[in-house]
């Protein structure tokens, strides 16, 4: 049997232990600290690019297989583990759409569903909303995740499938004769067949010392919960760069913030009272609602947004599953699969070379 180490525990690897679990392989997985509370955690969960028309192909191709899969991958979650990840196709408004005409025949060309709204269309879906704009584009299909619940059902389902190891730090990649051969970690050494390197923002930092590293890079963003009432906001909103997430509970997320801030996780002030501003402007209603919390987490940012996804040149064995930057939810699956796909030496489901660590991003 195949032995695989993965390394990092967030989403993404969460996400590929799963899935070459269920091919059969043998998976170790090793989180520096609990699985699924970096930027896993920290997200929204709104299963869509931000302004989808403006990304590379790269992306909208995982983006839009991940989109077709989520439902039936939520149902199995739920039903094998009992949690529901909150799967909710809630659809999104974009409220300043930039190019709408580009926008549409965008949506046109990927087979996506937009319409454009006017005023009262604005107001009937969302009378609580404040925001002066000519008009709207609707895309009805889009969906959001309870991310921390997705996180929590993906550790049920691989608990008795996979060897986890938490809070245990790799601190070097086993390579001999240009071959990895597992990994030392804080614990000792793990050996592997296959290694494929998950771990987000932190990457770079554990590849460089192999001589050449993904362009991947910490962006820490802010957000803010409101303890409000199910019901008051009704859909997924985007508003100049700011997104409004209303959850099954009542519960409304607003984000996010774009910081080069390295690795300090740490919340500012500044940083709440904009989305407090921002937020309060959109939906008025919120300012008699409690702040209920605000966090920070780092994304793995990188060029283009476009993830790597790969062998890791000159090293037979080693892969790199990383840099989703702000889409790690929506194109995990895909991610999860390609990868698998690619360690497997299965036909890949997408063509894999534009996520090759050596390819050039613009």
């Amino acid at each position: 049997m195949t032995k695989i180490l993965i390394i990092g525990g967030g989403v993404i690897g969460l996400m590929t232990a799963r899935e070459l679990a269920e091919a059969g392989a043998e998976v170790t997985l090793v989180e520096m600290g609990s699985t699924g509370k970096e930027s896993s955690w920290a997200g929204g969960g709104i299963l869509s690019p931000l302004y989808p028309w403006r990304y590379r192909g790269a992306v909208t191709a995982l983006a839009g297989w991940s989109q077709r899969a989520y439902p039936a991958f939520c149902q199995a979650l739920f039903e094998e583990t009992g949690v529901d990840p909150e799967y909710n196709p809630s659809g999104l408004m974009i409220l300043d759409p930039d190019a709408p005409d580009l926008a549409l025949r965008w949506a046109d060309t990927e087979q996506a569903a937009m319409e454009p709204l006017d005023q009262a269309a604005i107001a009937e879906k969302e009378p609580g909303l404040a925001v002066e704009t000519e008009g709207a584009l609707w895309m009805p299909e889009i969906a959001q995740i309870r991310n921390p619940r997705l996180t929590k059902a993906l550790h049920a389902s691989i608990g008795k499938r996979i060897e986890l190891h938490e809070r245990e730090e790799v601190l070097d990649l086993l390579v001999e004769a240009g071959r990895v051969r597992g990994a030392k970690t804080t614990a000792g050494r793990i050996e592997a067949d296959h290694v494929i390197v998950c771990t987000g923002a932190w990457t770079a930092q554990l590849l460089e010392k192999l001589g050449r590293k993904p362009n991947i890079h910490p962006v820490r963003g802010q957000m803010i919960l409101f303890f409000a009432k199910p019901g008051q906001i009704r859909h997924l909103s985007l508003y100049r760069e700011r997104y409004v997430i209303p959850r099954k509970d009542g519960r409304v997320l607003i984000g996010s913030t774009l910081e080069e801030a390295g690795f300090e996780k740490r919340t500012t002030a500044e940083a709440k009272e904009e989305l407090y501003r921002v937020a309060t402007e959109m939906f008025p209603l919120l300012k008699r609602t409690p702040i209920e919390d605000h966090w920070a987490g780092l994304r793995p940012g990188s060029p283009s947004g476009i993830p790597y996804i790969g062998p890791y040149p000159e090293v037979e064995g080693l892969y790199v599953n990383a840099g989703h930057f702000r889409n790690g939810l929506v194109t995990g699956p895909a991610s999860a699969r390609l990868i698998a796909d690619l360690v497997l030496a299965r036909p890949p489901i997408l063509p894999p070379s534009a996520y090759a660590l050596d390819s050039p991003r613009p």
